[in-house]
């Protein structure tokens, strides 16, 4: 099969993409790297039936030949991360439902399969937990920017399932949960990395507000493992699925799993939220899906253990800073010489 997939140099972009290479599939991914990278991507570029354009997916001559090319789409390109979200909430509109739109769109002249990602921002400030998908989603005042990115990935939601029911395009909708894993980027506010390099660094591991937030944090191969699985199905098509780990933990709980299994002595530092983010900015206490559904369709459901998520990321980080040091050695080396 042949698969297109947006915002494919992305982090979960490229570990699906290495998935369906693996499986013999053919793979084209579009990106314009405001958020993702080469370097996630870099290791593929020699195979055969890997392809990569670097553009946005607002250029629709192009949207379309991919599209035709391809038997289904991922659509995973969005604005991501908390601190890039309040920073440029008009950015997160425009390229969340601007662009899912016009992926929509292309794909139901041919009536392709649509795989889009949504996220589990989507409950808001929901107490119902665990988050079920066809639970009540309560969402903060539109005054607060943080409530911008559930909002339009809301719309997303609204926008693949109103064509599946309008124009019978064949769609299915993933609300992932914190997926984390190797090549995540702390960059834009995700705990995880950021943690594991704060550790790594012997600097304080910052964590924001109380750390008594707790989330469920999904190995990216589980995550990847259910997408493909729910492709396999045709029971998932016009349904909105959650894909994450039911092993909850607070943030603060996590800072202390990163510095044991680093073995580090930093210290534990706690941020307002205002110095963190802005004013007024508001998190959700609980956030802990209901994978039932998931289950029944595929029979699978996310498994892998926290220490091992911790150990994976860890190791990524090293691996990439002995690469790093080895490649300064090696261009120190002609110029000690001289």
């Amino acid at each position: 099969m042949r698969h297109l997939i947006t915002g494919g140099a992305g982090f979960i972009g490229s570990h699906l993409a290495e998935a369906l290479l693996s499986r013999g599939d053919e793979v084209f991914i579009l990106d314009d790297l405001s958020t993702g990278s080469v370097e996630n991507i870099r290791h593929l570029k020699a195979r055969d039936r890997f392809h990569y354009i670097f553009d946005s997916i607002t250029n629709r001559h192009l949207l379309a030949e991919l599209v035709d090319e391809s038997d289904v789409v991922f659509h995973l390109a969005a604005a991501v991360g908390v601190r890039l979200i309040v920073e440029s909430p008009v950015r997160t509109l425009e390229t969340n439902v601007f662009g899912t739109q016009l992926v929509l769109d292309a794909a139901s002249k041919k009536k392709k399969l649509v795989v889009t990602a949504s996220t589990s921002e989507v409950y808001g400030k929901s107490d119902k937990v665990p988050f079920r998908e066809d639970a009540d989603l309560v969402l903060g005042p539109t005054t607060t920017a943080r409530w911008s990115y559930a909002a339009s990935k809301a719309v997303d939601e609204f926008l693949a399932l109103s064509y599946w029911k309008e124009r019978k395009l064949p769609v299915i909708v993933v609300r992932l949960f914190n997926t984390v894993g190797p090549r995540q980027t702390g960059r834009y506010g995700m705990v995880l990395p950021n943690f594991a390099r704060q550790a790594l660094d012997a600097a304080p591991i910052t964590v924001f507000g109380t750390g008594q937030q707790s989330r469920c944090f999904c190995d990216v191969r589980d995550t990847v493992e259910s997408i493909l699985r729910l492709l396999s199905t045709g029971k998932a098509i016009g349904e909105v699925v959650n894909i994450g780990s039911t092993q909850e933990i607070s943030i603060e709980g996590l800072a202390h799993v990163v510095k044991q299994r680093t073995g580090s002595n930093s210290p534990i530092a706690y941020i307002p939220y205002e110095k963190a983010y802005e004013p007024g900015f508001e998190d959700m206490l609980r956030r802990v899906p209901c994978v039932d559904k998931l289950e029944k369709l595929t029979g699978f459901r996310p498994s892998v253990p926290l220490p091992e998520i911790v150990d994976r990321v860890v190791d990524h980080l090293r691996g990439k800073r002995t690469a790093a040091a080895a490649t300064a050695e090696r261009m120190a080396a002609p110029a000690a010489s001289d």
